[in-house]
């Protein structure tokens, strides 16, 4: 993935289950502070933002909203591809709360590269979180799921 300041756009993209019951108040907040899982984009930097949610599983809806993204965002404002990332919340790639991390994470992942498009994993980090995960009531990133 190219350097975060070459960057323009970030696309956070929330599960579409998780988003009929969370505002997103959590990743804004992350996103805006600069921490958890956007610690790593430079503070001074000013981006452009969009919240989209996966559609729904399978996530395959994800697909053809980035590709209109990518497509009006070049047409109307000459920002190419390698100027979007794609940020997949916490809600989709980490045991929390909400549930297990989603079960077409790797798909998603699938789609977006077909798009040539870069991609980031995490927003909000929650604290509680992280210590069910050290405690072993969560799993942690990258832990086998049940039944592998």
């Amino acid at each position: 993935m190219g350097d975060l300041t070459d960057k323009d756009y970030v696309v956070i993209v929330q599960c579409e289950i998780v988003k009929q019951r969370c505002s997103g108040y959590f990743c804004e907040k992350a996103f805006n502070e600069r921490t958890g899982g956007f610690a790593a984009y430079p503070k001074d930097k000013a981006y452009r933002t969009l919240y989209l949610t996966c559609g729904g599983c399978c996530g395959r809806a994800l697909h053809r909203k980035l590709a209109h993204l990518a497509r009006k965002i070049k047409q109307r404002e000459g920002i190419e591809r390698d100027g979007i990332v794609v940020q997949l919340s916490s809600c989709i790639t980490q045991d929390n709360h909400h549930g297990p991390p989603c079960p077409h994470l790797d798909y998603l992942k699938t789609l977006i590269a077909r798009l040539r498009l870069d991609v980031r994993e995490d927003t909000a980090i929650s604290e509680l979180a992280e210590k069910r995960r050290a405690e072993g009531i969560y799993k942690a990133k990258g832990a086998a799921c049940e039944g592998d």
